[in-house]
């Protein structure tokens, strides 16, 4: 699914089961282009969102999950309800997140370069490995 913005196109991610912390930039990035991201970000106690750009922001996000996904948020009307879901969903919560941690530093530690390997492919690697420390 495709979003025009002026002259721009933008291609909506889909989520995948290995692909959130990529997906949450990108998706980030889109909403915030099209004015909705307030819909999602911290507000202050109280504050509700324009109607118009919430329906628009749970569209989006709703446009961006699996099917099946979908019926499981279907009961959210809010935009941050949903976002937090996923996040809950994909991150975990505090305990899990330590434990992601450190599987990626215990991978880190047994990371050998190949002898048939490439110095990009390896850095690719890395860079993967960074990306994921990153997220959590």
């Amino acid at each position: 699914m495709a979003m025009k913005e002026g002259s721009m196109t933008y291609q909506v991610p889909i989520l995948s089961p290995t692909n959130y912390p990529v997906w949450a930039v990108k998706v980030k990035g889109i909403m915030d282009t099209h004015g909705i991201w307030d819909t999602v970000e911290s507000r202050t106690l109280g504050e509700e969102p324009n109607v118009k750009k919430r329906k628009q922001a749970l569209a989006f996000l709703f446009q961006a999950i699996p099917e099946d996904m979908v019926l499981q948020m279907a009961s959210y009307t809010d935009p941050k309800q949903v976002w937090d879901g996923l996040k809950t969903r994909y991150l975990g919560v505090d305990r899990v997140r330590t434990a992601r941690v450190a599987t990626l530093k215990r991978e880190l530690e047994g990371l050998r370069m190949k002898e048939d390997e490439t110095v990009d492919d390896f850095m690719t690697k890395l860079s993967g490995l960074a990306s994921k420390a990153m997220s959590l």
